[in-house]
């Protein structure tokens, strides 16, 4: 199968693979010492930290190693940052060409060979009515910086400082001064309307075209979406609905800004999450996987919004934004991924993750609503304090899952893009029977 990885095949057991990697005994060393450290260190708002209690010492594509010796197949992906999973051969090898090259490691904003395969790799994979009429603009290494950047652009292009946002939209985004009005995204399950699917999405779409209809003063500066909101508890919106906002936005003349940071390179099983639907947005913000495991992130916008920008979070020189080996380790990401289509793998085994899913957890009273698209997946539980009972119970048997959502209530599964048949199964064994516990447990206090 194109895009599945050359290693031996890659599940582990849930049991130690052998003595640990590190020092350990008394807590003062060892995984246990470290990860003391890092609770009287780092802020309790890092909850990855207090949630998965782990010290990882080696990785491999969908595997890792603790420090303790035990072995976990990671259904997190670094949020989604790792699209080829751990360590990808390709990923590496960039990196090396880079570092042995001895070609700077950091450019600002110069122009370089890197730099510009980065950004050659990225055009040939967007939409081609996109592509031939984009600028591309390095922001920061966070996924804040993007979005800030993308605020900063349209909030300059359009002189206004009004934004249209959704309802469950992710936490980090700096808005700044804007004037924020949310608006409801649609979801079938809990949907706000009390009714899901068609009905559920004409209604939002209503909902915004009353209140633009009604609003006094500019139209806003931007509508800000996301195209499945992934933190918000993995909320696929329907191609149907999309395609109206679009059109709303166009009639407005209102920026329509495409949130991609989770969705892009072959997540959801298109190559951009927004391609199904057929709109394309005048702003594209992306980070995680576009730096191929490194930390980059880059905004791609209509040359009609262009114009100088010296100072704001768009636009202020930062030397953060030159890391030439997250450029590299992009280029070869974007590229492995476009050469063996693993948006059309993502979503076939994702189809299949989903439907085994549905089927086994149909009589689960714990699981309200199985739902996503491509290899990202989420499971949403009838009572919110249960998901992450789900997490630990998954953790203990060598899967890494995180929560998510507003609740959260929501189990999310982001396995790399190389998963195989084999781990794909591997990984659904082992998360049906932490919802097995659970479950029993809830019927034991019940």
């Amino acid at each position: 199968m194109a895009g599945t990885e050359t290693a031996a095949p890659d599940v582990p057991s849930a049991q130690p693979s052998g003595p640990p990697s590190g020092p350990s005994g008394n807590g003062l060393a060892g995984p246990e010492g470290i990860l003391r450290r890092q609770s009287l260190r780092e802020p309790a708002a890092r909850t990855y930290a207090r949630s998965l209690p782990i010290v990882p010492v080696r990785a491999r594509g969908l595997t890792i190693e603790g420090a303790d010796g035990r072995r976990y197949l990671d259904c997190l992906s670094g949020a989604g940052t790792l699209a080829l999973g751990h360590n990808h051969p390709v990923v590496l090898e960039a990196i090396k060409r880079v570092i042995d090259s001895e070609a700077p490691l950091h450019a600002s904003d110069l122009a370089s060979p890197v730099k510009d395969a980065f950004t050659t790799e990225l055009f040939a994979a967007l939409p081609e009515a996109f592509a031939r009429d984009a600028r591309i603009q390095f922001c920061g290494p966070a996924d804040a910086d993007a979005l800030g950047a993308a605020l900063a652009l349209v909030r300059s292009a359009t002189g206004r400082d009004g934004l249209l946002t959704f309802a469950g939209a992710r936490q980090s985004t700096p808005y700044g001064s804007l004037r924020v009005t949310r608006l409801p995204y649609p979801r079938d399950y809990r949907s706000p309307f009390g009714t899901g699917g068609v009905r559920g999405a004409e209604l939002a779409v209503r909902w915004t075209e009353e209140l633009l209809n009604d609003a006094e003063g500019p139209e806003p500066a931007a509508m800000l979406v996301e195209p499945l909101q992934c933190e918000g508890g993995v909320l696929p919106a329907p191609d149907g609905w999309l395609r109206r906002m679009r059109a709303l936005t166009e009639a407005r003349s209102i920026p329509l800004v495409a949130d991609e940071i989770d969705t892009g390179v072959g997540r959801t099983g298109a190559f951009w999450a927004v391609g199904p639907s057929g709109i394309v947005p005048d702003v594209l913000v992306l980070s995680k996987a576009v730096g191929g495991s490194l930390p980059l992130s880059v905004i791609v916008y209509r040359s009609a919004l262009d114009e100088p920008r010296e100072t704001g979070p768009g636009g202020g020189r930062q030397a953060s934004r030159g890391n030439q080996l997250a450029m590299a380790a992009g280029a070869a990401t974007l590229a492995y991924v476009r050469e063996n289509r693993l948006d059309e793998h993502a979503a076939t085994l994702g189809a299949r993750m989903l439907g085994r899913l549905r089927e086994e957890t149909a009589a689960l009273p714990c699981v309200g609503d199985v739902r996503g698209r491509g290899l990202m997946i989420g499971v949403e539980l009838t009572e919110p304090a249960q998901a992450a009972a789900v997490r630990q119970e998954c953790l203990n048997r060598g899967l890494i899952v995180d929560v998510c959502g507003r609740h959260p209530g929501v189990v999310r599964l982001l396995p790399p893009l190389t998963l195989t048949e084999e781990q794909a199964a591997a990984v659904l064994d082992r998360f049906a029977e932490a919802l097995a516990a659970v479950e029993r447990a809830a019927e034991t206090l019940g």
